[in-house]
């Protein structure tokens, strides 16, 4: 028999609300070996995004993993850590903030606008609850992965559909899978690599460099693969770069497994060797600055691209708090709340008590 928690009160007459639940990654609570332990613990616990036999994957998670990573993880995390906290986070929450903001001079329903992290916190649970106990009897779950894959928005749904299928009562819910080819997202994405140029000069070549996964993944049908060139053929015909200026690439390579190629490494490193002057990246994978874009490319790749002999590499800013974004960011979130706002101006809680106390409600 299922037990279900308590329901929080309900009273006729209230105004239900729209919930909007912007979910990104997340980050360690701090940049310490002992608070990524705990990160990298839940995060590749996940049997969405370690594809390997539990037993197995449990041994090497256990006995190698959080014993050698931690530590060095920590240090990376140290070299972009901000007084706020972690990169990701503070992006993320501004992001909502600005939301709930440009929302307000569009939607005439009463909504909330918030956010959560699939790994850490605030969590998707506490979220979703936090919602429903406001009064949300209808969530948009908006992941900020333009291209989806199993492993970043096919867990963030997983989690989501659990919390709600153990609820007595749970709000709608609906999901946006992806927007990897929306225009306001693409117009954004280039706009901030010509914005960057017009301020920093162009380099001789682009690298647009998306997150990597598996090569498996793209044979048992995730779409990520696709979905990211689709996005860099847009940002450069957007652009209007010929196909032998910029190079589609894959970073965060982890084991020993093959991962979606080119990779960004060894791209990088070819353009060393080849001598040319100046190399360009942004990471249109990315809406926030974070660990892999901070630290993975504008530190770490930088480094090995002087030593290897290349001139300069300059990285060029994920979207962060662009206006043009969270303009592009809107229109996605009113898109998908089509038949749930409405421009009607809706019942007054008087009334609409008034209505059920005639009706026979007990309050």
């Amino acid at each position: 028999m299922a037990h279900f928690p308590k329901e929080p009160p309900y009273a006729h007459g209230s105004l239900p609300k729209i919930g909007i639940l912007l979910v990104n990654l997340g980050s360690p609570e701090a940049a310490t070996p002992g608070a990524v332990r705990s990160y990298l613990r839940e995060f590749l616990s996940d049997p969405y995004v370690v594809e390997i036999p539990r037993p197995v994957w449990w041994l090497i998670l256990n006995l190698f993993v959080l014993t050698l990573r931690p530590k060095a993880s920590a240090a990376r995390y140290a070299q972009v850590w901000t007084p706020e906290g972690s990169p990701l986070k503070v992006h993320t929450e501004k992001q909502a903030t600005m939301l709930k903001g440009y929302l307000g001079e569009r939607l005439k329903q009463p909504h909330v606008v918030d956010y959560a992290m699939r790994y850490g916190q605030p969590s998707i649970r506490g979220k979703l609850e936090s919602l429903k106990a406001q009064g949300c009897d209808r969530i948009l779950l908006l992941p900020l992965y333009p291209q989806y894959s199993a492993s970043t928005t096919g867990t963030v749904f997983n989690a989501a559909f659990q919390v709600l299928g153990a609820m007595r009562n749970p709000p709608a819910l609906r999901t946006v899978k992806h927007f990897h080819d929306h225009e306001g997202y693409v117009r954004a994405a280039a706009q901030a690599i010509q914005d960057d140029w017009v301020k920093n000069g162009r380099g001789d070549h682009l690298v647009l460099s998306f997150h990597g996964v598996p090569r498996r993944t793209l044979d048992l049908g995730d779409p990520y693969h696709c979905e990211c060139l689709k996005t860099g053929r847009l940002i450069a015909e957007q652009i209007g770069l010929k196909p032998d200026f910029y190079t589609v690439a894959f970073q965060s390579r982890f084991g020993r497994a093959e991962w979606l190629k080119p990779y960004t490494a060894e791209v990088i490193m070819d353009l060393a060797k080849k001598k040319v002057g100046r190399v360009d990246v942004a990471c249109p994978g990315f809406v926030s600055d974070c660990l892999e874009t901070l630290e993975e490319i504008a530190i770490e790749a930088k480094g090995e691209f002087l030593t290897a002999g290349g001139k300069e590499l300059h990285y060029i800013p994920c979207l962060n708090e662009r206006d043009d974004w969270l303009h592009a960011l809107t229109d996605i979130t009113l898109k998908n709340l089509l038949g749930w706002n409405s421009t009607a101006t809706p019942e007054s809680p008087k009334a609409s008590r008034d209505r059920a106390l005639g009706l026979g409600a007990k309050v």
